[in-house]
This record gives structure tokens, C-alpha cells and sequence, in this order.
């Protein structure tokens, strides 16, 4: 067998990671349809594929929505989620807060990484986190994630993502490319797992779960069915046991025709989806979805129509009504 290959401390923080412990499935409740869960006292968890990971179905987005939260406001909102249980966690390097001073002063403030790392490092044995990696630049990928390392104040990440696949990347390039240095960082130790996020191709999402070995697959997911994911790239990812993770659940779509609760029971009650990825600005938002969760967790069965919300919402499927479906959009830091 061929020696593993390893970095040197200035290169990366040594890894201490040894393996990953797997949830049985005995431990289990509720139907297929349904979407199972562990039966819990407090927010309930589902099993990330075939990670083993047993993650909390609210998890903790920290890009723009987040990033909106002023200084001193960030920080208890953080230390809220985790006191509800809140167990995974996921940012990127570019999602950064720059702060316009006057005409040519721009001044930076603690990104998303750099926030993460002040709140949850002391608790980082009892939490799950993702970052990504946005660039296809391969060359850079290990200098990037040595940054993240230190940002978050940890020495390995749970899950190493390469960031807002779109139909601009092939398999060949990303084969070949980034996801060639993501899989050498997970043989080091340095990431348990690796994946991608994605907002805008669903066939491209499901072209890398047929061919390439991922372990989680982030994707837009929600009633307005934009780019069909649900049809196109889940059942790849059921065929590959990939975990889920739903983004894009409640942005731009909440309002008068449909409820928060329903936004999120539609994410949950899909059997293959583990956890509903969410960005919070404000207290009042975090708390409102905390209780939306506890009280899921609670029903025999979901209560939401699938195809009726799907009707009410189809019309805003597009860049007329979701941001990241504009042309140009990025999904990365703010200005204020």
C-alpha cells in the first residue's frame, strides 16, 4: 500500500481526526415519505447520508443573510444555536463583510469563517463544519483551506465543499482539478468529507453524483421547484446514499403566499433531504425557526401539501423573484 503523503505543520494544522462514528439506523423513526428522524427531546436530527453524521434538520447558514447581523448582534445569535442544539454549521472564505467608510476606504470586518471561529471553537468536538471553496483554481486549494483552518480557529473540517456549481463546470475540469485536491485532503484527514454546493443546474449537480465519489450534495431545494433539483439530482443522490442538505428554502419566497412552517415542512418531508441549510438575520428569525423545527419534529405526519404549495409558488421560479438566479449573481460576502 502506497504511503500516505504528509503536510508539514506550516502547510496545515495537523489533523487529529480518526474516523467517524455510524449512526445505526435502528435508531430511526417516522416513514419514507415522511422523511425519518431520530426521536429526540430537542431539534431533530437525520443521519447525512452515508457520512454517518447525525445532524440537527435546522442547520446554520453563515453567508450574506447572516453577515447582515451587525457586531454584538452576531455573536448571541450564534451562541443561540448552539444552545438549541443546532449541530452543523456551514460559511466559505468569500462570504465576507466589507464596510464603505468613505469614497475609496473600504474597511473589512470579521468574515464568516472569522466569525464562526470566535464562537463555536469552544464547542467544535459537538458540532459539525462546512466550508467550501470557490475558485477552480486547484493550485490554490490547500493555501485556502489552511486559511479557513485558522479563521475557525480548528485543525480539520468536517466537510470541504466546492462552492455554486454551475453549468460553466464539466466533470473532466473538476475531475481533474479541484476535486482531485478536495479527495487528497480527505485521505490526509484534513476534511472528513467532501462535496458541493449548488444554486443553478441540477443536470450538472446530478452528472457529479454519477461519476464522482462525494459524500454531500447542497442544493437549492424548495417550492418554486427552480432548476429541479428534487426530480434531477436527488434520486442521483439517493442512488449514491449522498447526504442532502436543502439551501434556498425560505429566501425571496416568504410572504403572503406561503407560510415559514410550510417552507420548511415542504424541505423536511422529502425522505431524502437531511437537513434544511439556512442563513438568520436577527434573534426573532433564529428563535421563529427553532420552534418551527421543535414543533416538526413532534407530527406523525407532514402536514404541508407538496403540489399545492408548488402551484402557489411556481410563479416565482426565475430571476424576476430569486436572486440567485439573476445573471452575475455570486454567492459570496456583503457590503454596508
Amino acid at each position: 500500500m502506497k504511503n500516505k503523503k504528509n503536510y508539514s505543520r506550516r502547510e496545515f494544522i495537523s489533523s487529529s481526526v480518526k474516523g467517524v462514528a455510524v449512526i445505526s439506523a435502528s435508531a430511526l423513526i417516522g416513514n419514507g415519505a415522511f422523511g425519518s428522524f431520530e426521536k429526540t427531546t430537542g431539534i431533530p436530527k437525520r443521519v447525512l447520508g452515508k457520512t454517518g453524521l447525525s445532524v440537527t434538520i435546522l442547520s446554520f447558514g453563515g453567508g450574506s443573510m447572516f453577515l447582515k447581523n451587525p457586531d454584538g448582534e452576531w455573536e448571541p445569535l450564534l451562541q443561540k444555536a448552539i444552545d438549541s442544539g443546532i449541530n452543523l454549521f456551514d460559511t466559505a472564505p468569500e462570504y465576507t463583510v466589507a464596510n464603505y467608510l468613505k469614497t475609496g476606504d473600504v474597511k473589512k470586518s470579521l468574515g464568516s469563517e472569522e466569525r464562526f471561529g470566535e464562537v463555536l471553537s469552544p464547542y467544535r468536538k459537538n458540532i459539525h463544519i462546512i466550508t467550501k471553496i470557490d475558485n477552480r483554481d486547484a493550485a490554490g486549494v490547500k493555501k485556502m483551506v489552511e486559511t479557513s483552518l485558522k479563521n475557525m480557529k480548528t485543525d480539520y473540517l468536517d466537510a470541504l465543499l466546492i462552492h455554486a456549481v454551475s453549468d460553466k463546470d464539466t466533470v473532466a475540469d473538476l475531475e481533474k482539478g479541484v476535486y482531485k485536491e478536495i479527495a487528497d485532503l480527505k485521505r490526509q484527514g484534513i476534511t472528513k468529507f467532501i462535496g458541493f454546493s449548488s444554486m443553478d443546474s441540477a443536470e450538472r449537480s446530478r452528472d457529479l453524483l454519477l461519476n464522482l465519489d462525494f459524500d454531500i450534495a447542497m442544493m437549492a431545494i424548495n417550492p418554486t421547484k427552480y432548476r429541479s433539483y428534487a426530480s434531477i439530482a436527488i434520486p442521483a443522490a439517493k442512488e449514491k446514499n449522498v447526504g442532502v442538505i436543502a439551501i434556498k428554502v425560505l429566501r425571496d419566497i416568504v410572504g403572503k403566499d406561503a407560510k415559514t412552517s410550510e417552507l420548511f415542512d415542504y424541505s423536511w418531508s422529502d425522505a431524502h433531504v437531511n437537513s434544511a441549510m439556512i442563513g438568520h438575520t436577527g434573534i426573532k428569525t433564529l428563535e421563529e425557526n427553532i420552534k418551527i423545527a421543535l414543533k416538526y419534529g413532534k407530527k406523525e405526519l407532514a402536514s404541508v401539501d407538496r403540489a399545492d404549495l408548488e402551484n402557489r409558488l411556481a410563479g416565482y421560479a426565475g430571476p424576476h423573484a430569486l436572486s440567485w438566479a439573476r445573471p452575475g449573481y455570486r454567492d459570496s460576502g456583503i457590503f454596508v
